[in-house]
């Protein structure tokens, strides 16, 4: 297959099924094609189409690394549109981006249109960014592979550092030549050294997790142990318990603390007084989170859990006091490296994945694990 082809290959599934899905916000017909005519041959991904998240991923760092190992940016993929606070869904070109195993479904966000386009095998890659889960919780909806980097590894896209770069694959082995191409040292682990002791935690001690979400994971997880992958660590305790970091990241993503200014009575004192306390007990959440996290990963260097609580909802939203984030953004306040791989289906038809969570630094390693737990887990899809 020449890079030309492949190049002219997704633009042409581009033009075929995105109308329906919407993942793209812009497609580079007359770009993409220059581009490939002056990649040369011996580059490590020359001639890979490849998507960016939103109207700014070709100005990212990875993008910018990619491009310098050959491969080509074929278009700009959807993010969430004005009013979705929840930033759970995207809006392309053509419309509400859907997801691709259930169109009354949200692919999940932000780097839904990332997720999409992969999914649909429009592209074989994408750029993503998580501050939240926002690669992981859309891989685990729509069906692919999702990776979050350790924070502080690559250039953080977001002022508070909570997002990290991230990228989304049909499978994990595909997400090596990225991790190879984005990082300035990338030092090969020679085997995965499986079966790999692990913990599983269904809710890490405070989410509300779906029965029918968690009986997926659960079986997958089951699958992994019966496949020499993992060996649930029986000496640790049998759950992992976090303390909810949902006030604290809010807090870290609004600034606690900052812009305190008089409310609608004037009570600047009162709500000087409440920031401070608030500022407070965030701060003694994420030092607990962090210390309870250290020790674990100190004795045991893999963590397992699912990807989000709750199933992809509609575009409507995911309802009063339900947060898809609940499994995921305890790990950007942290930093650690986490992945998302297919898990299976609920019942109803719905995407599950599998969250795989590593000791900060260990994202090569956490790929080469996730690479074995895909091979015993072959997942039928619908």
């Amino acid at each position: 297959m020449t890079p030309r082809w492949t190049v002219a290959e997704a633009l042409d599934r581009i033009d075929r099924l995105d109308p329906r899905l919407c993942a793209f916000i812009e497609v580079w017909h007359a770009r993409a094609p220059a581009r490939v005519r002056t990649v040369e041959g011996q580059l490590p991904l020359a001639g890979l189409p490849f998507a960016v998240k939103g109207p700014t991923g070709i100005r990212s760092y990875a993008a910018r690394r990619l491009i310098a190992a050959g491969a080509v940016p074929v278009g700009s993929t959807a993010v969430p549109g004005p009013g979705t606070y929840w930033q759970t869904w995207g809006r392309g070109a053509h419309g509400r981006t859907v997801n691709p195993y259930r169109a009354d479904r949200t692919p999940g966000g932000s780097s839904a249109g990332s997720a999409v386009a992969v999914a649909a095998g429009l592209v074989p890659l994408a750029t993503g960014s998580d501050g939240a889960g926002s690669v992981r919780i859309p891989a685990a909806w729509c069906g692919v592979f999702g990776l979050k980097t350790t924070r502080g590894l690559l250039p953080s896209p977001d002022r508070t550092g909570l997002a990290t770069a991230g990228v989304l694959t049909r499978r994990a082995a595909d997400a090596r030549g990225y991790l190879r191409c984005v990082l300035d040292e990338y030092e090969e682990v020679g085997g995965a050294g499986v079966p790999v002791p692990a913990t599983y935690s269904p809710d890490l001690g405070f989410a509300r997790t779906d029965p029918g979400v968690e009986a997926v994971v659960r079986a997958a997880v089951g699958r992994l142990v019966a496949g020499g992958v993992v060996r649930l660590d029986q000496a640790t305790a049998a759950r992992v318990e976090l303390l909810d970091p949902r006030e604290a990241w809010l807090a870290v993503r609004g600034g606690a603390g900052a812009g305190a200014g008089f409310d609608a009575r004037g009570a600047r004192n009162a709500r000087e007084t409440r920031e401070t306390r608030e500022t407070r007990e965030t701060r003694e959440t994420r030092e607990e989170n962090d210390r309870r996290l250290d020790a674990y990963f100190a004795r045991t260097p893999l963590l397992l859990t699912p990807v989000t609580p709750n199933r992809p909802h509609g575009h409507e939203g995911p309802g009063v006091d339900v947060y898809s984030t609940e499994l995921t953004w305890a790990f950007n306040l942290s930093g650690h490296p986490a992945a998302s791989l297919p898990a299976g289906f609920t019942p109803d038809g719905c995407p599950v994945g599998l969250q795989l969570v590593a000791a900060r630094g260990k994202d090569v390693w956490l790929l080469e694990i996730a690479r074995a737990a895909e091979r015993a887990l072959p997942v039928v899809r619908p």
